[in-house]
């Protein structure tokens, strides 16, 4: 036998011994790993994603950075993801508009939400409040939609441009009170509120940390929040369902992402140490102060979840006839 078929089968020998494995299964993190965050710095996903990465890093004792890849609606950095190698190495801190409004608005994407990810874990949630100008006289969801109906049209709704998730929380607003409320697009949050405390519009769907502010001042009022369950931010807030709206959720949810087909083990492993980091009380304390909460669930939990809103904010956008971008 040559010395070359030695080798050879001596390799192949060691590779069905098992003594031989795929890199992320040895060594996973061998090597820094990059987190990106396909929206600017100082957002709630730029926020929750350096939280991630210094705690994965502490308990990892490797380097991991995170890379602000903005643009068109966070297109950008999920497609740069979706074409990265599926090693573990580079990882997408998506959102619900990476991965659930934007097919729903976008003609065409340049990377499959469903196909192109393999999902971690729903890092945390953030429910929108619907909040009103003081002058628009309704002290609850009720008065609202009453208030909607005696005036059709003449009550209109900020968003943070068309086919943001603000826009088809108003659009979903509209059609399951049965309400004819008119869209004013802007381009961004911070327009939109300032608009919005100006009188110029009678209505909104915004986070809590953006609009929380405006409420304890007086400056707003807020009238119900869009989650399943109360925000302890805002004990005495009721949610949708309590105000007389069931089935009435909106908001961002912010979680961790990798390319399709990276290694089970190496998806399986970032999932243990999110759970691990979200039962942290700094870290539950951070969340809370931006009015989100940890979720934490399972990487079939996370695919169902992006998959069933996927499908509602699809119908919502129908329904309300959203020309696709």
């Amino acid at each position: 036998m040559t010395s070359r078929a030695t080798v050879f089968c001596l390799l192949a020998a060691a590779m069905t011994a098992g003594t031989i494995q795929p890199a992320p299964a040895q060594q996973y993190p061998a090597k820094p790993i990059r987190i990106v965050v396909p929206f600017p710095a100082g957002g709630n996903a730029d926020i929750f994603a350096r939280v991630f990465a210094q705690k994965l890093g502490d308990a990892w004792k490797q380097t991991l950075v995170v890379d602000n890849r903005a643009g068109a609606a966070g297109i950008i950095g999920t497609q740069f993801v979706a074409k990265s190698p599926a090693d573990g190495y580079t990882l997408l801190f998506g959102t619900t508009g990476t991965h659930t409004t934007n097919p729903a608005v976008y003609a065409k994407l340049p990377y499959d939400p469903v196909k192109d990810f393999a999902p971690v874990s729903n890092f945390a949630d953030s429910p929108f409040l619907l909040v009103v100008h003081p002058s628009i006289p309704a002290g609850s969801l009720k008065d609202l939609i009453a208030l909607a109906k005696a005036r059709p049209g003449q009550l209109d709704y900020a968003s943070f441009g068309i086919g943001s998730s603000a826009h088809l929380a108003g659009e979903m607003l509209r059609t399951m009170a049965g309400i004819n409320i008119m869209h004013v697009a802007y381009k961004g949050g911070p327009p939109a509120l300032t608009d919005l405390i100006g009188g110029h519009v009678a209505l909104m769907f915004n986070s809590l940390p953006a609009v929380l502010p405006q409420v304890k001042s007086g400056k707003l009022h807020a009238l119900a929040l869009a989650a399943a369950r109360r925000n302890p931010t805002l004990p005495d807030m009721p949610t949708f369902a309590e105000a007389g709206l069931p089935n009435f959720e909106a908001g961002s949810w912010y979680g961790i992402l990798a390319p399709a087909s990276t290694p089970r083990e190496v998806v399986t492993r970032l999932h243990a140490e999110t759970v691990s980091m979200l039962g942290l009380p700094d870290v539950k304390q951070r969340l809370a102060a931006e009015g989100s909460e940890g979720i934490g669930n399972t990487p079939e939990e996370f695919a169902a979840q992006i998959q069933r809103d996927a499908a509602r904010w699809a119908k919502v956008a129908r329904d309300a006839k959203i020309p696709l971008q």
